[in-house]
């Protein structure tokens, strides 16, 4: 193999993970834009309450189940094969979901609390 050969590949693996990291952010703001702000003017609020309860409304509700959604279009932009769009679709789903937890301002499990017996 040549050295142009890795050096192409390492291009490659930078590329995919230079775009799943940006991608995973650009799910996770889309995700909590239309999950949890009000937008400009109210625009999401309006949003949200327009879709209502039904399966487009309950899925804005769900910040897990929204951000697979979001992250589909992404894979599908960003990977060049089925296989890899489909690992890119839940890995990106996967980090939006860490980015929102870890964005969280109230930790979503209480600290665990020890007794001395």
């Amino acid at each position: 193999m040549s050295a142009n050969f890795h050096a192409l590949y390492l291009i490659n693996i930078m590329d995919l993970l230079t775009s799943f990291i940006l991608g995973s952010f650009s799910v996770w703001r889309i995700t909590h834009l239309l999950h949890a702000e009000d937008g400009p003017w109210d625009v999401f609020v309006r949003l949200r309450r327009l879709l209502g309860n039904g399966f487009f409304g309950k899925l804005t509700d769900c910040f897990y189940c929204l951000s697979l959604w979001v992250a589909a279009p992404f894979a599908y932009y960003l990977g060049n094969d089925g296989w890899i769009r489909f690992l890119l679709w839940w890995a990106m789903s996967g980090a939006a979901i860490l980015l929102q937890r870890f964005s969280q301002r109230h930790p979503i499990f209480p600290p665990n609390q020890y007794e001395e017996t």
